[in-house]
């Protein structure tokens, strides 16, 4: 590792330390030459991941837009935002860890909506008629006897 004042090479690592969920390392260093101190990050490089719409569009993955949804769904209810964002991590690496780097955008709902079920059920609710487009109230119906 370079030294960003000083531009030598030779740096010595003095601490470590890992993310909560583990995807980035962070590393404090410094210069055996000049003796400043800087910080690196360290995060796997992941191929981008594909969404295959129901319309058979592709879009890149996009983590802002899926929170966006989950919000949606969420507002006025028990759900947090740290709740939102560990729903949008895990999915993130469950597509991430999966065999094929396009995904059709359904299963993409899947996921959202198993962890929501689990969560708050009206915003599963509200996610599903959505992403399940929902046609009328029998559809809403036999989904909410589901729950019951």
């Amino acid at each position: 590792m370079k030294c960003p004042y000083c531009t030598n090479d030779n740096t010595d690592v003095i601490e470590t330390r890992d993310s909560e969920d583990l995807t980035v390392t962070r590393r404090r260093r410094t210069c055996q030459k000049c003796e400043k101190r800087f910080t690196t990050y360290e995060r796997v490089e992941t191929v981008p991941i594909t969404v295959i719409k129901k319309d058979e569009r592709r879009e890149t993955f996009d983590r802002e837009k899926l929170k966006r949804g989950i919000w949606r769904a969420s507002g006025k209810t028990t759900i947090k935002a740290a709740d939102v964002d560990r729903i949008v991590d895990e999915v993130e690496r469950e597509l991430i860890g999966g065999e094929s780097t396009e995904v059709p955008s359904k299963r993409i709902g899947e996921l959202v909506a198993k962890r929501l079920k689990k969560l708050d059920k009206v915003a599963y609710i509200r996610f599903a008629s959505v992403f399940r487009r929902f046609v009328d109230v029998e559809d809403f119906e036999k989904e909410v006897k589901k729950l019951l």
